[in-house]
């Protein structure tokens, strides 16, 4: 996870990040959580703990509880169209997710948080696209891992 979001950071808001979290959820369910928080430990000693990423501390675990939630067995022709879905609206309110640490870190009114998540909407929207072009790899990389997972629990 951590690798992919260095190759691809020239990208605003472009990354595999959602993908791979959606993925890791359908496969390996809890135990999703593991390279999830591994990402986030990486990104803080790389990139520096700061109030930046404070909200990643809760932001991919809402994407990993919202695919949780979601149907273990679902028809293959409703995964090509929720799991992007999902992947993309994550994007779309990604802002959204991360203004409440925003607004109580730096002590902003509702207004300058309202502010504070327009002036960001271009950028979700660009996620949006990113996630949603991103989301059309889930259900591919679910059927590599899950035949990774066979391969190695046959050995």
């Amino acid at each position: 996870m951590f690798c992919s979001k260095i190759v691809m950071e020239a990208l605003p808001n472009i990354h595999l990040l959602g993908m791979l979290t959606i993925a890791y959820t359908v496969v390996f369910r809890v135990k999703a959580l593991i390279p999830i928080y591994v990402y986030v430990m990486l990104n803080g000693i790389f990139a520096g703990f700061s109030a930046w990423w404070v909200p990643y501390l809760y932001i991919w675990t809402v994407l990993w509880g919202i695919t949780m939630l979601l149907p273990k067995k679902m028809p293959r022709l409703l995964c090509l169209i929720v799991y992007p879905t999902i992947c993309a609206l994550h994007g779309l309110f990604f802002g959204v997710l991360y203004a409440p640490v925003q607004a109580l870190m730096f002590h902003f009114s509702f207004e300058q948080t309202l502010a504070w998540i327009s002036a960001g909407l271009v950028f979700d929207v660009l996620h949006f696209f990113g996630n949603l072009a991103a989301g059309l790899l889930i259900v591919p990389t679910i059927a590599l891992l899950e035949k990774l997972v066979k391969k190695k629990q046959t050995s």
